[in-house]
């Protein structure tokens, strides 16, 4: 064993946030179990319980950004001396912190993460679109057409799809719209109407893109500029019968006005991907409305990006082991 800990025994390892339970059924664990203690938690940690499971660990592994990670919960943890996080890029850890105390920090490639968001994107769409789960429930319940006249589904062809972000999930997201036969309206921080002509899309001021989109799909990193971007008063220009998606992150939106906004019409409908507490709490106003499609955070969550996941934290936890130069060390 190359590795010597401050505590005696083999090195412990602690992986938090694999609410899949994916890294161990698709990883090659044998080589570290063999020269490491290692303990998995599934579930969401925070806390004491977080603590607790992390306070003895010489190696931690993070699942994407689901476990915040800062100089608070660093000071309580005196043994850790590797963390590896999943995909390359992580909002809630505190670089510097570990940094300063010479802490290395790993983290995986993505896999097709983006391809797979853009098409979690479409089938929100579509889904809500389309009014799947509506038509699925009545036929669970028996029932083959609603009892009374309802508004029936609605066509994208012809249809304004309006992108907020058109970077490399957006620009993906814009070339299924076009196929469907969509007008691509786009707007960002940055953007150009160069830029976007180059994707054969048309830049707006963000106002007209709210104003005038059936569809509106949010693509953007959250930084001070971004954060609560869609409030109350932008909401309030969404048309009656438009649908925002948010498969990007939760604080592009400021949710508590979001709930407001679709009790009053504007947006006719929401499908999200993405919250500010995850898991969405049982007592989350967002639950409780008609007219929003919730899913669990599950646009990266395919098999071929957690092969990816699983493969890159094992590869860095053997060199790390094995006491060889450390794979995709990050800096503060």
């Amino acid at each position: 064993m190359s590795v010597s800990t401050s505590h005696g025994g083999l090195p412990r390892i602690v992986v938090v946030g694999d609410t899949e339970q994916a890294l161990r059924r698709l990883g090659h664990w044998e080589t570290i179990e063999g020269q490491a203690q290692v303990s998995m938690h599934a579930g969401p940690l925070n806390g004491q319980p977080l603590v607790d499971a992390l306070k003895d660990a010489d190696a931690v592994v993070l699942l994407r950004d689901r476990t915040p990670f800062d100089a608070a919960l660093l000071a309580q943890l005196p043994h850790l001396r590797y963390v590896i996080f999943t995909g390359s890029r992580n909002s809630t850890i505190d670089l510097p912190a570990l940094a300063a105390r010479n802490i290395p920090v790993s983290c995986t490639e993505w896999g097709p993460s983006k391809d797979s968001t853009c098409e979690m994107t479409w089938s929100m769409i579509l889904g809500a679109t389309r009014q799947l789960e509506q038509q699925t429930a009545l036929l669970r319940q028996g029932q083959w057409r609603a009892g009374a006249a309802e508004p029936l589904a609605r066509v994208l062809n012809g249809q304004t799809l309006g992108l907020i972000g058109l970077g490399e999930i957006g620009g993906r997201v814009a070339k299924v719209g076009q196929a469907l036969g969509m007008d691509v309206i786009t707007w960002s921080p940055r953007m150009t109407p160069e830029r976007a002509a180059a994707q054969g899309v048309t830049a707006v001021s963000l106002e007209d893109l709210l104003t005038r989109s059936q569809v509106v799909s949010l693509h953007l990193v959250v930084i001070p500029a971004t954060r609560h971007l869609l409030n109350a008063e932008r909401l309030a220009l969404m048309r009656p019968d438009s649908l925002l998606v948010n498969t990007s992150r939760s604080a592009l939106i400021d949710s508590a006005a979001l709930v407001k906004a679709l009790e009053k019409g504007r947006p006719g409908f929401a499908a999200l991907d993405v919250f500010d507490v995850e898991p969405l709490p049982l007592n989350d106003p967002l639950r409780q409305l008609p007219n929003v499609l919730l899913t669990p955070h599950l646009g990266f969550v395919t098999e071929p990006v957690f092969q990816r996941f699983a493969s890159g934290v094992t590869e860095c936890l053997e060199a790390w082991l094995a006491g060889k130069p450390r794979v995709r060390e990050l800096t503060a």
